[in-house]
């Protein structure tokens, strides 16, 4: 009885610990799919270790007929290091590079299922006592190499996770090398649960923990995408309303059905766009090609010597709001303004899962080493770049020659149903 009580004791805490774990984390709504399904396949192995644990120490207590004993070591030994694989699911999340580590573990369950009919890893005799062969240590030797690359990655990607994300690693690290030299001080029957499953048990939650800081910072990353996108998103916008306003007021004291037709176009604009102007998602390209249109229109009034030429061959695409309008009023008011006959050319097309848009001009052009986008006249484009990078993984070419124009060209990757890139 007093063995019975024992037994409880050790087992009811870690019990407990897993079936709170485990329902934490299936009601846990921050955690992906993949890992949410690597934590519960972790809290369903470490709860089969425990069982594996108490029925081994029943065995050994009892001594039962037949080879119980043979084959619950068998488990015990090939599934530790099948949780550390799991663990490093958690880190690295390059599943297709940890094939070696399953191949590693499949070797290790091989060495003790030779147990079944050689003495080569371990062996049960008469009376029931426990025998290492000459390869009883596999499991160790598999378990230190995947706790050196599980603390290898936690090292390697600490800026990345945070340094006291790091400790989380580590202490899990020391926690499962010390439980090991415990074990080895242990008599065999002593104990119902071994220190290494005790560790293992205490790591789960540990590396739960880990995932959770790791959304935190996610979050917080997020966060301030999203803060630094909505500044540039005030500061792109009054650069049309301001050029729109200033025209429709010059054109009252010169032509005013001209000036009323223009309001209705600039009332057009703000009835279609308002929305997608104080969003900061994606929005089709037709409709920021329409806002582009808008702004020209109003534009050509001003400069008359000013043609803009659509030259659209992909429309499949989405792009973050007021990102080619910024670009065409840049080639305008430091391009073609000041030409006779200046030409802005918007194109757009398809390169297998690229999509290209780029605006083009026929003016004055820059030194692109003597400036940079972090220059005043430059903070629209500096703006496209940023966001286009933020919200869609693209990237901005810009090409530049004194006296021939400039050419600003968005690559922005394909994009699969659902929103996410490729």
């Amino acid at each position: 009885m007093t063995m019975d009580l024992g037994t409880l004791a050790v087992l009811a805490p870690l019990l407990l610990l897993l079936i709170g774990l485990g329902f934490t984390v299936w009601v846990d709504p921050y955690i992906g799919r993949e890992r949410r399904r690597v934590m519960l396949l972790i809290v369903l192995l470490s709860l089969s270790l425990i069982v594996q644990n108490v029925l081994e120490y029943r065995c050994a207590v009892a001594q039962p007929r037949g080879n119980w004993r043979t084959v619950l070591t068998i488990y015990g030994y090939a599934v530790r290091p099948v949780i550390l694989i799991l663990f490093l699911y958690i880190v690295h999340e390059k599943k297709r590079k940890l094939w070696p580590w399953w191949v590693l573990a499949g070797i290790n369950a091989a060495v003790y299922l030779s147990a079944l009919f050689s003495p080569l890893s371990f062996w049960i005799d008469e009376g029931n006592s426990y025998h290492g062969g000459p390869l009883a240590p596999s499991c160790i030797l598999c378990s230190m190499v995947l706790l050196g690359v599980l603390l290898w990655e936690a090292v390697r990607n600490r800026r990345d996770n945070g340094k006291w994300s790091l400790w989380i690693p580590v202490f899990v690290f020391c926690m499962i090398v010390a439980s090991v030299a415990l074990d080895y001080r242990v008599k065999e029957g002593q104990l119902p649960i071994s220190f290494l499953t005790v560790a293992i048990t205490v790591g789960s939650v540990f590396y739960y923990i880990w995932l959770h800081l790791q959304f935190v910072r996610q979050h917080e990353r997020d966060l301030m995408a999203a803060q630094r996108i909505q500044i540039m998103m005030t500061q792109i916008q009054p650069h049309f309303l301001f050029n729109a306003l200033n025209t429709i007021r010059a054109l009252y004291a010169k032509d005013p059905p001209l000036a009323d037709r223009t309001l209705e176009d600039f009332s057009t604009y703000l009835r279609q766009n308002l929305e997608s102007l104080d969003q900061v998602g994606l929005i089709p390209i037709t409709k920021e090609l329409e806002h582009t249109r808008l702004y020209a229109q109003i534009e050509s009034l001003r400069f008359p010597n000013i043609r803009v030429v659509y030259r659209i061959e992909d429309e499949a695409v989405e792009v973050p709001a007021l990102t080619i309008q910024p670009l065409v009023e840049n080639a305008i008011r430091h391009g073609v303004r000041g030409r006779a006959d200046g030409v802005v050319t918007i194109s757009t097309l398809r390169e297998g899962d690229m999509h290209r848009i780029t605006v083009e001009d026929n003016g004055a052009g820059f030194d692109p080493k003597a400036k940079t986008l972090s220059e005043g006249t430059h903070i629209g484009l500096r703006n496209v770049r940023d966001r286009v990078k933020e919200m869609c993984g693209g990237t901005m070419v810009l090409q530049s020659e004194i006296g021939r124009g400039t050419a600003v060209t968005l690559l922005i990757p394909d994009r699969v149903p659902g929103g996410q890139k490729e």
